[in-house]
C-alpha cells in the first residue's frame, strides 16, 4: 500500500462509497447503482434506533468542534474518481452542512488520499477501522463483509484472519449465521410479511454451535423451524439459545417453549432440575474438576464410547460431552484473543 498524503479535499468531488458494508444491506433495497441521495439517506437512517441516535450524536459534535479531528480516507482511483474508503458518515454530514450554510467552512474535508489502492487494501482498511477499531459495525454487517471476502471475493481464510483478527472457527460461524439469515429467516420473514431483523443475528449466530445444531435434529426439527421460533419470538433471548437442547428434552419445558417462548421455558427445567443437581460441586476449583474428568474420560472403556455413538438412551451424557466441548473451545479462543 502506497503512503497517503494528508490533503484537504472539495466535498462535491468525492463519492459516497455504495460498497460501504455498514449500510449496503439498506441500499440492496434499490434497483441499479444507488444515488447519492439514497446513500445519504442509508447512512443517516440505517434501520435502527441505535443508529439514528449515533449519526445525531456525531453530527452535533461535529457542529460543537466545527470540524473533524480524524481525517476520512480517501481513494483516488485510475480513473480519476475520489470514494471515500473510510469515512461515508463524517463527509454526508459535511455535505449536509454546506448544503444548509454554504458560507460556512464545510465546503472541505480533511482527508488521506490513496493513489489507486487495490482490493486487498480497501479491505485491510475497511476491516481495522470497523472490525478491529473504535467505530463498530453491527454484527450483522460485519457477518455480511466477512461473507463477500470468503464466498464473493475467494480470499483464503489465513488472509482474512490476518485482515480482522479472530480466529477460522468465529469466523466460519459469523458467515454460516448469515447465511442462515439470508435463507431459511428471509424465506419465512417475507412469506408472513415480518419485519428483517438484522438484531436477531445473534441468535443465528448461537445456532452454530454444534450441540444446538444436533439437538435440534435430534428432536426432530429444522433449520426452517429455527428460523420460525426466532422470527416468531419463541426464542426471546440468544443467551438462552444454549439451553435449547435441554429444552427440547423435557416434555414439558419443550410444551412451553413451543407456545411461548425459551425464558418461561427455562423457569419449567429450573423446577426439574432443581432436585437433581449434585451438591457442593461448586466449590471445587476447576482446574481439579477438569483434571478428574480428563482421567475419566482417557480410560473410559470402548463399550461407552460405542454407546455414546450408538445407543439413544445415552444421549444426555453425549450432549453433556458436546457442551463442555463448545464451552471450552469459546473460553481458549477468548484467551488466545487476548494473548495476541
Amino acid at each position: 500500500m502506497n503512503a497517503p498524503k494528508y490533503v484537504t479535499l472539495d466535498i462535491n468531488k468525492i463519492k459516497l462509497d455504495s460498497q460501504n458494508p455498514r449500510i449496503k444491506q439498506f441500499l440492496e433495497n434499490y434497483v441499479g447503482e444507488p444515488t447519492s441521495e439514497q446513500i445519504a439517506l442509508a447512512l443517516s437512517d440505517s434501520g435502527t434506533g441505535d443508529a439514528t441516535t449515533s449519526y445525531r450524536t456525531l453530527r452535533e459534535s461535529i457542529r460543537v468542534s466545527k470540524g473533524i479531528i480524524h481525517p476520512i480516507v480517501v481513494n483516488h482511483t485510475a480513473d480519476g474518481t475520489m470514494i471515500v474508503i473510510e469515512g461515508n458518515t463524517r463527509l454526508q454530514i459535511y455535505k449536509e452542512f454546506n448544503e444548509n450554510n454554504p458560507n460556512g467552512t464545510w465546503s472541505k474535508i480533511p482527508a488521506l488520499l490513496y493513489e489507486q489502492m487495490d482490493d486487498y487494501d480497501i479491505h485491510s482498511i475497511r476491516l481495522q477501522s470497523h472490525l478491529v477499531g473504535p467505530r463498530d459495525w453491527d454484527p450483522y454487517s460485519k457477518a455480511k463483509y466477512l461473507y463477500q471476502l470468503s464466498e464473493k471475493d475467494y480470499l483464503p481464510m489465513s488472509q482474512i484472519i490476518s485482515l480482522c483478527g479472530g480466529n477460522s472457527n468465529e469466523i466460519t460461524k459469523s458467515i454460516e449465521a448469515y447465511k442462515c439469515m439470508q435463507g431459511a429467516y428471509k424465506n419465512y420473514i417475507e412469506q408472513h410479511d415480518y419485519d428483517f431483523e438484522t438484531r436477531d443475528f445473534s441468535k443465528f449466530l448461537e445456532y452454530q454451535n454444534t450441540r444446538v445444531k444436533n439437538a435440534v435434529s435430534r428432536a426432530g426439527f429444522s433449520l426452517e423451524d429455527y428460523a420460525a421460533w426466532v422470527a416468531e419470538e419463541n426464542i426471546d433471548k440468544a443467551l438462552s439459545v444454549r439451553k435449547l437442547p435441554d429444552v427440547l428434552k423435557s416434555e414439558k419445558a419443550r410444551s412451553v417453549f413451543l407456545k411461548k417462548n425459551i425464558t418461561e421455558a427455562e423457569k419449567v427445567l429450573a423446577v426439574e432440575n432443581s432436585d437433581q443437581a449434585p451438591k457442593d460441586l461448586d466449590k471445587v476449583p476447576y482446574e481439579i474438576l477438569c483434571n478428574e474428568l480428563i482421567s475419566r474420560l482417557e480410560n473410559m472403556a470402548f463399550h461407552e464410547v460405542k454407546a455414546l455413538a450408538l445407543e439413544p438412551s445415552y444421549s444426555k451424557k453425549r450432549d453433556s460431552l458436546e457442551a463442555l466441548s463448545e464451552t471450552l473451545q469459546d473460553l481458549l479462543d477468548n484467551i488466545q484473543r487476548l494473548e495476541n
